[in-house]
């Protein structure tokens, strides 16, 4: 059976051409320089030079650097979400539950990478952000319609959580920055964990058995 498919999170309302325009080139510089010189180094000013905007069209537009960062991430994300459900197999619908959990830490994995000062900056904002945005949720619940097909013994909702634990900024950052891992390394390594999971045995996620009572 193939998975429901999921309403792409937060996509943006209708703009005018030129206002779409403004967005765009605002968006791409702020990419730009946050992976050149991090988000806490650069200013909103320097943002609207780069993207050739005044700073009362930035300002107005999104008002802080909290919010730019969230409207940058939610664009990539919906280019992700949107791979998963129209995209091609196996990320996308058509391709067999465990292929697509797989071709979706792949993809999960690179849109970190990628992304992953940025990340870390929106997901340390303030407690609980990471699990808050729309993103996680639906990222949440592709897992967990796959996890249920493999493993109709699982508990699918519980074990996505648990998956996508190992992508939360902070403990990348530490294993790319602080130790050095090496991305095709880490890439490889989260492929293992959610291959070992879909293949688990029936027990795999169970609890154990108690032990006999001590008399």
């Amino acid at each position: 059976m193939e998975p429901v498919p999921l309403p792409v999170v937060g996509a943006p309302a209708p703009e005018r051409a030129d206002a779409a325009r403004n967005r765009r080139r605002i968006l791409e510089a702020a990419e730009r320089l946050f992976d050149e010189r991090g988000v806490g180094n650069v200013t909103m000013a320097e943002v609207a030079a780069a993207a050739g905007v005044g700073k009362a069209t930035i300002f107005r537009r999104f008002g802080d650097k909290a919010t730019l960062l969230d409207e940058l991430l939610g664009e990539r994300e919906r280019e992700l979400q949107q791979a998963l459900l129209s995209g091609p197999p196996p990320l996308g619908p058509g391709a067999p539950p465990r292929e697509r959990l797989l071709a979706f830490f792949h993809a999960l994995s690179a849109y970190c990478e990628r992304h992953r000062h940025v990340l870390l900056a929106s997901e340390t904002a303030r407690p609980g952000a990471r699990y808050a945005t729309g993103s996680y949720v639906a990222w949440q619940q592709h897992v967990a319609i796959l996890l249920a097909q493999l493993r109709p013994d699982a508990d699918a909702p519980l074990l996505a959580d648990l998956l996508l634990a190992p992508f939360a900024a902070e403990l990348l950052a530490h294993l790319r920055d602080g130790r050095g891992i090496p991305v095709d390394r880490l890439d490889a390594a989260l492929a293992a964990l959610a291959g070992g999971v879909a293949d688990g045995g029936p027990d795999a996620a169970s609890p154990p058995a108690a032990g006999p009572a001590s008399g």
